[in-house]
């Protein structure tokens, strides 16, 4: 029964990493566009010009987000939105979808560590 149980959760698991919705494929095409546009400026490759400790790699991310463990799409939006300290807000310059857009792909490159920035 263990073993049975076992190969039911790795199969589930195994399918959640293989197969990206194109819907989320596609907010994260989108959302390295609009990361180009507006915040690589700051923070290229992940990292920040200003704040050197404050990047954008998913252990600073967790430290320096609050809630960022237990929702991490929402904490990247939330501060997309508001800004914090240097960081400007975006919400009067971005569309919901466009912040939603660039949480999605910001949360992916910080998962993969940002290779190939």
């Amino acid at each position: 029964m263990r073993r049975v149980l076992f190969i039911f959760i790795f199969a589930i698991a195994l399918f959640q990493f293989t197969f990206i919705h194109t819907a989320f494929a596609g907010e994260i095409s989108n959302g390295g566009k609009i990361f180009n546009a507006n915040c690589a400026s700051c923070h290229i490759g992940g990292g920040n010009i200003l704040i050197d400790e404050k990047t954008l790699k998913k252990e600073a991310l967790s430290k320096y987000l609050e809630n960022y463990d237990a929702d991490s799409i929402q904490a990247i939006i939330y501060l997309v939105q508001n800004g914090k300290n240097a960081m400007p807000a975006y919400k009067s310059k971005l569309s919901e979808q466009e912040i939603l857009e660039v949480a999605a792909y910001v949360f992916q490159k910080a998962e993969q560590g940002w290779q190939g920035s």
